[in-house]
């Protein structure tokens, strides 16, 4: 079965347990005249795991930066939970089109940590 090109996974630090429910948003970086605009490629929420496996259908993206945002404060404040970060944003750089990639986060109210998964 094939799967999105870019995947994430939301990881709750302090509680050991999946961000559900978080939005995700996916932007191309620089791919009109205008290099501050971003156009929107995809949306979509984690599901009960903390994963967003759907977020674009499968086939092959551009070589180029794309940013994820992770709307983090809604999470929070449904829990009633303060946060620093109202939205993560994970800035990449995608070189291989062919590859899958994969983005977890690993999240606190103060803190986050990411890197590239698989």
């Amino acid at each position: 079965m094939s799967k999105s090109p870019i995947t994430c996974h939301v990881l709750d630090s302090v509680l050991g347990k999946p961000g559900s429910g978080i939005g995700v948003r996916l932007y191309q970086l620089g791919s009109s005249d205008d290099p501050l605009a971003l156009p929107l490629l995809a949306s979509g929420k984690t599901d009960a795991d903390g994963r967003c496996s759907d977020l674009l259908p499968p086939g092959k993206l551009e070589k180029g930066t794309y940013k994820v945002c992770f709307d983090t404060g809604a999470y929070f404040a449904q829990a009633g939970r303060e946060c620093f970060y109202p939205v993560v944003e994970i800035t990449f750089f995608l070189n291989n089109p062919e590859e899958h990639y994969h983005i977890p986060l690993l999240l606190s109210s103060y803190t986050y940590t990411t890197y590239r998964g698989s």
